[in-house]
């Protein structure tokens, strides 16, 4: 299968350079948010794509909203064997996202340190999770990374079989609901123990 897109959305930039440009070399199109498009740009990644180029809609609210959107969303979700879902991408100029790699805002060490509620509400991600359920959902046909160690390896395995292995994929997607559904139970129990 063909690897032609990857969406970069990270918090916890480790490595995150280093891994866009070996997908850059080997010509997969990067789309990004924000704070890594900038270091993505900065490290001389020029094809690097905004998200809102992609969607033709800006961030709003203050960056609370980019990649809720269609464009981003059906992208990652399509069945690349389902000919119905290919119509409607194709009918909607979508094209299909087939890596996500995502970490997200540190909610969990930014209530250890004692913010307030407002500061605490403001590190809940919604994007992150979104988007990373939704690939990981979708493992058959999206690469979903929630890990910088995983980078090397990852890249080992597509170079040396121009894809990722369908048990990769599925170690991985494990990874991933297992990230979310960890950050979930934090914020559940930071909002169950604090009062306003």
């Amino acid at each position: 299968m063909a690897m032609k897109r990857a969406l970069i959305s990270v918090y916890d930039k480790t490595s995150i350079v280093d891994f866009a440009k070996e997908l850059d070399k080997m010509r997969i199109e990067i789309i990004s948010t924000g704070g890594t498009y900038v270091i993505l740009k900065k490290a001389g990644i020029n094809s690097v794509k905004l998200v809102s180029e992609v969607t033709g809609f800006p961030e709003i609210l203050e960056g609370r909203v980019k990649t809720e959107h269609p464009k981003i969303m059906g992208g990652i979700l399509a069945l690349r064997d389902k000919e119905e879902h290919m119509k409607d991408l194709e009918c909607h100029g979508i094209e299909a996202v087939d890596w996500v790699v995502c970490n997200l805002y540190p909610f969990e060490k930014v209530t250890a340190n004692g913010a307030d509620m407002k500061t605490a509400l403001e590190n809940i991600d919604i994007g992150g999770p979104n988007m990373i359920r939704a690939a990981a959902k979708n493992f058959e046909n999206v690469v979903v990374v929630v890990n910088p160690s995983r980078y090397n390896q990852i890249l080992g395995e597509y170079k040396k079989n121009g894809t990722v292995t369908a048990e990769t994929r599925k170690a991985l997607a494990l990874e991933a609901f297992k990230e979310t559904a960890k950050y979930d139970s934090v914020i559940h129990r930071y909002l169950k123990e604090t009062s306003f």
